[in-house]
């Protein structure tokens, strides 16, 4: 695993392949559907939790609030509460949020780019 090769003389917390790691508990974090959509959805906005559940469709209520809990702790989202009646929220990425949505960015461009070869196959494979 090139992670491996890059961690070398970090501490055994930063390595993947450890069950135990601090590195792989993130990873697994963020490496999940509803997370990457959401990171995706707010891009450089700052969205309500009613605006973020309309922008990615599909997901439920229950869903949207354990991710945005969970990007909150890892420091990814920034969530404001307003005191209003009834009380506004609003959530923006953090800086490493807005560095996350690099790489989620990257993996919406391979897989816009490769659509054509991964429908080929799964013809192929179905059939």
């Amino acid at each position: 695993m090139v992670t491996k090769r890059l961690l070398t003389g970090l501490p055994e917390d930063a390595d993947l392949r450890r069950a135990d790691s601090l590195a792989r508990e993130i990873f697994s974090d963020v490496a999940n559907k509803w997370a990457l959509l959401i990171i995706e959805a707010l891009g450089e906005r700052t969205l309500r939790f009613s605006e973020l559940r309309n922008e990615v469709e599909g997901v439920s209520h229950k869903m949207l609030t354990q991710n945005l809990r969970m990007l909150e702790r890892n420091g990814l989202v920034d969530r404001k509460v307003y005191p209003t009646v009834p009380p506004r929220v609003e959530y923006t990425l953090t800086e490493p949020g807005r560095g996350l949505l690099a790489a989620v960015d990257a993996i919406c461009g391979w897989t816009h780019q490769h659509l054509g070869h991964i429908e080929s196959a799964r013809g192929r494979f179905d059939a």
